[in-house]
Formats: structure tokens, C-alpha cells, sequence
């Protein structure tokens, strides 16, 4: 009888593996999966690259409503018994270059190192606004107020045309919601701070060698806003932004003012023809002359229709801008699922059919709703406007497009800021003359003076938009060839 070795039975065989290296080969797996999964801030923001673009963005953001908020307040006690007028000056300065400037700024942005563009500009605003505390007069104000529009005409574009060049093409809608989060995110703290700089400007005022700096409110804002512009610019320095449009330009071509003329021509020929940008450009711009009147009559709405005075106003601005920040979310979680164009076209439509919806009821509550709403496609069709101008215009056009954008929509604002008031007064006489301001439906009375008449006209223009939009984009898809399937 053959006896059997008890310490062979105790050893493994050869062809089982140890549990022990089982366990080790699964723990150096899963740490090799974490060090190769990308972490959270590249996931959200795509590449380093655009992160320190975005936190760049923050910062001027903040100091650029920091200072927004300080120049009101500068105008007000400069202007003395004008102080409304005087604001009105001062912000009409931050308008007005953009019709002059705006088409020769994007063919030099064009032509031009876009990282150095940015760095330079940011610096002339810092020494601009550095300024500001030793002015006194509204004339003084106003021509500051004109070269930080300027710079703002030629960062604005550069900024946007460098996008595409920082984050991979399936991440723009993403990064264009956190740039739109920067923009107009940073305006509630800069308030704040604005409102805790009045201490702090008590505090350094009692330092005697401090009264050269001028030290106010207004003054120490300023100041914070010279720090933030410096910071920033020290950031975009860094930023590795490609100059691949310059290598496809003839090194020996001059600048002349011939030739700004013809490639302002080509910039506006390629806005104007391609469907895409033209689409995005009108639908935008169009749809900022219904939603902009809301700015100036929605406290005439209130006090006159709803009996809300000004709470009923604020409640309105805190809907839509609770709306666009649910806008920007929703776009951004679903980007890769939706189709850009027909969402974009089809929010267009929905923001104007929701704010006729809104100004046709009584009720404050109902109405703030239905405001969120609109809030909601405006903040849709914003991210996805700039997505689709990123993904359709070549880079050597960017600049151009996008001071073309802008310079649309800044007319549209003033149009939708300057008429509204006159064209709600006017359609006020004339609902008073024909139907004593009151329409009749099956037994339901309803108000219509001139304020819910222009409202609803900027409803309708909105849709106008959005249709406008649709059309064009679907000629573009049925002239567009579908690529062959492969295999």
C-alpha cells in the first residue's frame, strides 16, 4: 500500500494560481485604472489648458463687474443732480464702440498672436481702471469707459477663437456653459463685495498716508478690479494657444487699409452665407430684441399689470436667471444626445411662445414661472449658438465671426432698450383710443395696455427668430452631402 505525503497534499499545484497574486494582480489593476482614469477637472473642463483659461475668465469676470457696479456709482455722485443722465452717458460709452470697432477688431484679431491680444488688453484695462480713482469729471468717465470697450472688443473675440483650440470637439458645449457660468455667475459675489468694500474703504480711510489713493467705495473696488486684470493676464501668459492661424497667412503680406476692408467684406460674406453662422447669428441677435425689452419694461409690467411693484421685477430677473442656469445644465449633461441645431432652433421658438404665455396672466407666481422658463431656452440657445459657431467656422475666421456676433447683438440690446420704452408708450395710445385697453373673450376680460402689447409683439418676434433659424438650418442639412457608410 502506497502511503500519500501529507505536505504534498499542502501544496499547490502547479497549474493553480495563489490566491495571494490573484488578489495583488486585482489591486495594481485597480490602481492602474485610477491612474489612468482622468480626474474631475480634466473630465469637466476637457484640458489644463482651458482650465487656466476658465479661471483667467472668473477672475476678469469678477473684477469686470466689480468695477461695472463701481463707474455706476462713481457717475451717480459725479453727475450730482443728473445722476441718472450721467449713467446713461457713461453706459451708452460701453456701447457705442462696438458699431465702430468691432469688424476692424476681428480682422486684426485675425491677424494677430490671440494669446498676446488677450494679455495686452487685459493689462490696458488694469492701468485704465487704475486711473479711475483720480477722475472727476463724466467726461473723464466716458473716455475711459470707451478704451475699456475697446479692449474688451478685442478680447472678447480673441477669447472665443481660442476656444476650439484648448478643448477636444466633443467637449465645447461643456465649456461653453462654464464660460457663460464665469461671465454672468461672478455678478452676485462682485455685488457683495461691492457692498462689504464700503467698511473696508471706512477702515483704510483712516490711515493718513492712504489719502493720496483717493480711498472710497468706488475707489477700493477699483483697485481689487487692477489686481484681478493683472492676476489674469500673468495666468494667460502661460496658456499654450495656437498660432496655426498665422502660419497659413503669406509672411511678406501687408496691412493696409484696403485689405481690412476686403477681409471685413469676407468676414461678413461668411456670416451672412454660410447658413450655420448666419442662422446662429440672426437667431441670436433677433431673439435679444424680444428678450432685451424685457429689461425695461418688465417694472412697468409689474407696478401696471400685476400690482407687484418692484418685488414683482425682482422676482422676474431671479426666475430667468434661475432658468438659464437650469438651461446651461441641462445642454451640458445632454450635449452628446441632442441634435445642436434643431434644439437650438426649437428653444428659440419655445422662449418666445413661453413669454407670450407670461405676460397674458395676472398672477405674479404663474407669471415668474413661465419666466423660469424662458429663462430655461435662453440659456439653451446661448451655449449652443457659440458651440455651433465653434464647430462651423474655420480658425482663421473666428476673430471676424465672432465681432460680427457681438456687434449684432449689442445693436439688438440697444434697439430692444430704446424702442421698447417709446414703442410700449405709443401701442399704450393706441390700445387706450381703439379698445379702451381692455379685450373681451367669451365672458374674460383681459388688460391690454401698451406694456403686455410690446411684450407680446417681442414674443412673436423671438419666434419669428427661432423660424427663421429652423428654415435655414434645415436647407443646410438637405444640401449637405451624407457621408457614405463605411465597410
Amino acid at each position: 500500500m502506497t502511503g500519500v505525503d501529507p505536505a504534498a497534499e499542502r501544496r499547490p499545484r502547479v497549474d493553480e494560481p495563489d490566491p495571494a497574486d490573484i488578489i495583488n494582480e486585482s489591486l495594481r489593476a485597480l490602481r492602474d485604472e485610477r491612474r489612468d482614469k482622468p480626474g474631475l477637472k480634466l473630465r469637466l473642463f476637457g484640458s489644463p489648458a482651458f482650465y487656466r483659461l476658465w479661471l483667467a475668465q472668473v477672475i476678469t469676470s469678477f473684477g469686470d463687474w466689480l468695477g461695472f457696479l463701481a463707474i455706476v456709482f462713481l457717475a451717480d455722485r459725479i453727475g450730482a443732480g443728473s445722476g441718472g443722465a450721467s449713467v446713461g452717458f457713461v453706459m451708452a460709452a460701453r456701447i457705442a464702440p462696438g458699431f465702430f470697432f468691432a469688424a476692424g477688431a476681428g480682422v486684426l484679431i485675425d491677424r494677430m498672436d490671440r494669446k498676446q491680444v488677450m494679455v495686452v488688453t487685459t493689462l490696458a484695462r488694469a492701468v485704465v481702471v487704475a486711473s479711475l480713482p483720480f477722475v472727476d469729471t463724466i467726461i473723464g468717465l466716458v473716455f475711459a469707459s470707451l478704451v475699456l470697450e475697446v479692449c474688451t472688443l478685442f478680447f472678447s473675440p480673441a477669447k472665443e477663437a481660442s476656444v476650439p483650440n484648448l478643448v477636444p470637439a466633443d467637449h465645447l458645449t461643456t465649456a461653453n456653459s462654464l464660460s457663460i457660468a464665469a461671465a454672468y455667475g461672478t455678478f452676485p459675489l462682485a455685488a457683495m463685495v461691492f457692498a462689504l468694500l464700503a467698511k473696508v474703504a471706512v477702515w483704510l480711510g483712516s490711515f493718513t498716508p492712504l489719502e493720496v489713493l483717493r480711498v472710497s467705495q468706488e475707489s477700493v473696488a477699483f483697485y481689487v478690479e487692477v489686481v484681478c486684470f493683472v492676476v489674469a493676464a500673468l495666468m494667460l501668459l502661460r496658456l499654450p494657444i495656437s498660432r496655426e492661424h498665422l502660419a497659413r497667412r503669406d509672411p511678406d503680406e501687408t496691412v493696409d487699409l484696403g485689405s481690412v476692408f476686403r477681409e471685413i467684406k469676407e468676414g461678413w460674406q461668411f456670416i451672412f452665407l454660410n447658413p450655420v453662422v448666419r442662422s446662429v447669428n440672426v437667431g441670436l441677435a433677433t431673439g435679444l430684441i424680444g428678450g432685451g425689452m424685457l429689461v425695461p419694461l418688465g417694472p412697468v409690467f409689474s407696478r401696471t399689470v400685476l400690482d407687484a411693484g418692484a418685488a414683482g421685477f425682482s422676482s422676474f430677473i431671479t426666475a430667468l436667471g434661475l432658468g438659464v442656469c437650469i438651461g446651461v445644465i441641462f445642454v451640458s449633461v445632454l450635449q452628446r444626445r441632442i441634435p445642436k441645431d434643431k434644439v437650438f432652433s426649437g428653444a428659440l421658438v419655445i422662449a418666445g411662445v413661453v413669454l407670450i404665455v407670461a405676460v397674458s396672466l395676472s398672477e405674479l407666481l404663474l407669471a415668474a414661472f413661465f419666466i423660469m422658463l424662458m429663462g430655461i431656452c435662453a440659456g439653451t440657445v446661448y451655449v449652443l449658438g457659440f458651440t455651433l459657431l465653434h464647430e462651423n467656422v474655420h480658425d482663421e475666421l473666428r476673430g471676424r465671426t465672432f465681432s460680427g456676433l457681438y456687434t449684432l447683438v449689442r445693436m439688438c440690446v440697444l434697439l430692444a432698450f430704446a424702442v421698447g420704452p417709446l414703442l410700449s408708450g405709443a401701442l399704450d395710445g393706441l390700445s387706450a383710443s381703439l379698445i379702451d385697453k381692455r379685450l373681451a373673450f367669451g365672458g374674460v376680460e383681459l388688460a391690454v395696455p401698451g406694456v403686455r402689447l410690446t411684450l407680446w409683439l417681442a414674443g412673436a418676434i423671438m419666434i419669428a427668430a427661432g423660424i427663421f433659424a429652423t428654415l435655414s438650418l434645415r436647407a443646410h442639412r438637405l444640401v449637405t452631402p451624407v457621408p457614405a457608410a463605411e465597410g
